[in-house]
């Protein structure tokens, strides 16, 4: 990940645009990352990703994700039967 400066943005500008198009640009202010400049599609994506009204099925699930899933059923249930 390429990074400016606070004082780069107005004289990079052009650079910062450019390489942003590319893959995410942090910018720095006093040594401290505060910004992120990305491209309209990494960031539209990037909402895909987070949106919580998105809704998902057993059958879109990856496998992975599924075998937590049934460890996490399976570890409710015990914990159920504890007390």
């Amino acid at each position: 990940m390429r990074s400016y400066t606070t004082s780069d943005l107005s004289r990079k500008s052009g650079d910062i645009i450019a390489d942003a198009l590319r893959w995410p640009v942090t910018i720095t202010q006093r040594n401290k990352e505060r910004l992120v400049v990305l491209s309209i599609e990494k960031y539209r994506q990037l909402i895909s990703w987070s949106d919580p009204r998105r809704v998902g099925t057993l059958e879109t699930m990856s496998d992975e994700l599924f075998e937590k899933f049934k460890q996490a059923v399976a570890d409710y249930e015990r914990e159920g039967d504890e007390t």
